[in-house]
């Protein structure tokens, strides 16, 4: 605020008033101080009490992820938390729900209120708007998909080798009429995944039939009507690939429903809670979320402590777990 005073020949008061939108200044002493503003990327702190001594913390980061309510989104903060409560540290977290606006209205809210640092997984197709951010010191380590149009610490799995993993294996059992679901293509997990399971299928000499990849799936719901109209096509898949969690849910789910599930062989994208008590225990592709909360969590805390070396982007491996499902041989 001294700066931004400094800067525009004016008092603190001043600058506070114009800053928290009080009356008694001109028009022009009003634009003189909210350009200064524009100019350092000032942001109004209020937590401004309790940040008076050099260096002082809040103790608190802010996580924002896709849907509170998915088990890889809840086992990622977990493990973010548990990290996180040995340095004496909060999370403040919220959902996105794949909304850009949203996502940029809770980043703001969160640098406002001076959060040490973010945790972000990304919505937009870029976070150009962060840049201000991140030219004033505030560290971001982005987590599931990464960076586009700032420079950021990123951790991320390798979604093309994973979906290959899943194609593959689905080969390997003999399957040759194998549907892929996927979640919104714009989404870079979602191309990614998309992207790994058609090289697969090319790469084994095999034409990705476009009747059998279905794009844009975001719920149980639209998950389990896309895959009753896929075995209901005059030449049905043998198998399903299901590129996120939700997804696997609902195809499980629809394939159960015509009594398919010792039929049609099924691998998912991410494991959820009781996916190895249904029947059959679902074979899935596995990301490590702990190894990737805690990964996250150490890139956060070297920043805020002070780490300012290269940014750093972290790509882990995820692997098959084999359960049963995704052994079914084909039909003959």
């Amino acid at each position: 605020m001294r700066d931004v005073a400094a800067l525009a020949g004016v008092s603190l008061k001043t600058v506070s008033r114009v800053v928290n939108d009080e009356p008694g200044v001109s028009d022009d002493v009003r634009t003189r101080v909210q350009t200064a503003v524009a100019r350092l990327d000032y942001r109004p702190n209020l937590a401004a009490s309790n940040l008076r001594r050099l260096g002082a913390r809040t103790g608190l980061i802010g996580a924002l992820v896709q849907d509170l309510s998915n088990s890889f989104s809840a086992a990622l903060l977990r493990a973010l938390e548990d990290a996180a409560r040995t340095r004496r540290t909060g999370i403040l977290t919220a959902s996105l729900d794949e909304e850009i606006h949203r996502e940029q209205a809770l980043v703001h809210d969160l640098v406002t209120r001076r959060v040490d640092a973010l945790v972000l997984m990304p919505s937009s197709r870029s976070q150009e708007y962060l840049a201000a951010e991140l030219r004033t010191g505030t560290p971001a380590v982005f987590v599931d998909r990464p960076p586009r149009g700032v420079e950021a610490d990123s951790v991320v799995v390798d979604n093309a080798y994973g979906a290959r993993l899943a194609a593959e294996h689905l080969l390997d059992q003999g399957h040759r009429r194998i549907a892929g679901i996927f979640h919104l293509p714009q989404i870079h997990t979602a191309a990614e995944r998309m992207r790994g399971f058609t090289s697969a299928l090319t790469d084994a000499g095999l034409e990705p039939d476009p009747h059998l990849m279905v794009t844009g799936v975001a719920t149980v719901e639209a998950t389990a009507a896309a895959v009753r109209e896929l075995l209901d096509l005059a030449d049905p898949p043998t198998a399903i690939f299901a590129a996120r969690n939700n997804l696997a849910v609902g195809a499980v789910r629809a394939i159960a429903e015509r009594g398919l599930s010792r039929e049609v062989a099924l691998v998912g994208f991410d494991d959820f809670p009781m996916s190895d008590l249904v029947d059959p225990p679902l074979t899935v592709i596995r990301q490590d979320v702990p190894r990737i909360g805690r990964t996250v969590a150490d890139l956060v805390f070297q920043r805020i402590e002070g780490d300012r070396s290269p940014v750093q982007h972290v790509v882990l491996n995820p692997s098959l777990l084999v359960r049963g499902s995704g052994e079914i041989p084909p039909r003959r």
